[in-house]
């Protein structure tokens, strides 16, 4: 085994039995039917339910609202990249020439996917209490780390409460074009208060992400911090 995959199981914490789950768990679907979409789907369940117990122990006070937004923090796609980026993971990701060429190994997507897809090999290479201990091995100092979940608020919830608590509709949101391929799409969305008479434009690599991007921008026009406490 080359002395580059042995550096990754160090940083995953977890020394294979099974290679061959190893090398499913890196192969992309761009290089055909044996690929780790179905680890993935396992490594995504087994994450999130040890991300909920840590969070669950962690904060015994906390309420199943700011929970789970905490949860939501910890594995979303940005994180899990940064994880696997730490893991510096894209250097062992076996991809598809147009995978290849487009850049796969450095989205956030594929290394998020990858990342899932090795959790679901670890516990099929050994068991769950190993996986469990693997997992937060990567996630404690992100736990420790964690914001208040008041911060932890997305710009178009914090735009909803802030519209609610003023009894003012909730924003509409549309969008106006998008535009590139697949794997490099961006979208431009419109957020729209009628009753203020305000709106604003955001821009992002999905329709979540241009929605958050326009709720945000419409946040500053009232005077109102986009994340954390209200100005």
């Amino acid at each position: 085994m080359k002395s580059a995959v042995r550096e990754l199981m160090r940083g995953l914490g977890h020394e294979f039995e099974d290679r061959e789950l190893l090398q499913q768990a890196l192969t992309h679907r761009s290089l055909g039917g044996h690929n780790n979409e179905r680890l993935e789907f396992l490594g995504d369940a087994i994450l999130g339910f040890v991300i909920a117990e840590a969070l669950f122990q962690y904060l015994p006070r906390a309420r199943e609202g700011e929970l789970s937004r905490m949860r939501a923090s910890l594995v979303k796609r940005e994180t899990l990249a940064e994880v696997a980026r730490d893991l510096k993971l894209g250097d062992h990701l076996q991809l598809g020439s147009g995978e290849l060429k487009s850049g796969g190994y450095r989205r956030d997507s594929t290394l998020a996917d990858a990342l899932e897809a090795l959790f679901g090999a670890i516990y099929l290479d050994s068991d769950f209490a190993t996986c469990r201990a693997c997992i937060l091995q990567l996630f404690t100092l992100r736990l420790e780390a964690l914001p208040s979940a008041a911060a932890l608020k997305d710009p178009k919830t914090r735009l909803q409460e802030h519209l609610q608590s003023r009894h003012i509709p909730l924003p509409e949101y549309e969008v106006l074009e998008t535009h590139g391929n697949e794997h490099d799409r961006r979208f431009l969305v419109l957020c729209r208060v009628d009753e203020l008479d305000i709106l604003h434009e955001g821009s992002g690599n999905s329709r979540r992400r241009a929605e958050q991007a326009a709720a945000a921008g419409v946040l500053e026009k009232l005077g109102v911090s986009p994340v954390g406490e209200e100005a």
